[in-house]
């Protein structure tokens, strides 16, 4: 299990809500000066993740006025960018004369060296933050602090699959290991490198590594969203990336895998957890098959016996006529296809 922590303000009697919230968010972020109208009962509920030098945070909390003053940065500054990505209610962030509103998924960038005043909606707000160091972003010096003030996307290129990874993330962190918090800290650094890069047209810059690393995060994600296409190919895999066979070939190399064993291994794991799911007993074992890019039953049996030392159908019986508390153990450890899915060939 990855380390995390929950704090709620229900736990705490009415009268100390809101002070402990206060206090609990400086120590998340940074030391800040927080108001609210909601102050006599105040509601707020946190997960605190953390990943080596990057730590995940997501919220729900009640209306909230964030401000943090020159005073406070001159009193402490831990240096740290802070990313929210907004799934639910409004926001606004003002920099002296400069504010930007934000939408549902949009990341929001602070940085803790510079003065700001966030305030939210008066409805609840629910975010996913992220706390990551200046230092580990490799970026120019200088460079990186300019993306503080732009409103980035979640919803397209790479500011979606950084909200793709950290929405899976932190949907269910059962699936991982406390050895996996730094590796998945380095994609999140490397996600938000590539983000920052792109916000600021400085992708040219980004080290060799960090290009490569980003690239393979969005090539596994393209093929995760075409694993029922029958044409799922190394070379039309490459064609969509603008890069060569060869080229695609090393990314996956250099983290101990080949493409079509990826391909393979994604298709049977969503094939099993399909055959698990009592929802779709009714789907022949054939459809199952070809929802997942196997347009031959015979090729789809063979390699599903292969990896899991049984037929189809078999898995199946055994999956469906279990005791049902059995059943849902099955389904839950079938399968566990997230953003991270090879994060321990890193």
């Amino acid at each position: 299990m990855l380390s995390e922590t929950v704090f709620t303000t229900q736990d705490l009697p009415a009268n100390d809500r809101f002070e402990a919230w206060s206090e609990q968010l400086g120590r998340t972020h940074a030391p800040m000066q927080l108001s609210s109208e909601r102050t006599a009962d105040y509601r707020g509920h946190q997960r605190v993740i953390g990943l080596g030098d990057v730590t995940v945070w997501p919220a729900t909390f009640d209306h909230l006025v964030f401000r943090r003053t020159p005073r406070l940065v001159r009193r402490s500054d831990p240096e740290v960018f802070h990313l929210s990505l907004l799934r639910h209610g409004d926001a606004v962030a003002s920099w002296g004369r400069q504010q930007v509103a934000y939408r549902l998924n949009d990341f929001h960038v602070n940085y803790s060296s510079r003065s700001y005043e966030i305030s939210t909606g008066y409805e609840p707000v629910t975010i996913v933050g992220v706390e990551i160091p200046r230092a580990a972003l490799d970026l120019p010096a200088g460079r990186a602090d300019r993306v503080v003030g732009h409103r980035v996307s979640g919803r397209e290129g790479m500011g979606a699959l950084l909200a793709g990874m950290l929405v899976q993330l932190t949907s269910d962190t059962s699936s991982y290991r406390a050895a996996d918090a730094e590796r998945l800290g380095m994609v999140v650094t490397d996600l938000v490198t590539a983000v920052f890069a792109h916000a600021l047209d400085a992708e040219p810059e980004l080290p060799p590594e960090t290009h490569a690393r980003t690239l393979t995060l969005r090539i596994k994600s393209f093929i995760r969203r075409h694993l029922g296409d029958a044409e799922l190919t190394p070379a039309n895999i490459a064609a969509a990336h603008h890069i060569s066979r060869s080229y695609l070939y090393r990314l996956f190399r250099d983290e101990g895998l080949t493409v079509a064993s990826y391909i393979r291994d994604q298709r049977l794991a969503n094939a099993r957890r399909d055959l698990a799911d009592p929802g779709l007993r009714t789907l022949p074992v054939h459809a199952v098959a070809a929802r997942w890019g196997y347009s031959r039953p015979g090729d789809f049996t063979r390699a599903f016996r292969a990896a899991h030392g049984m037929a189809p159908s078999e898995l199946r019986d055994q999956a469906l006529n279990r005791p049902a508390v059995d059943g849902v153990h099955t389904a839950v450890d079938a399968v566990r296809t997230t953003t991270l899915d090879a994060l321990t060939h890193h």
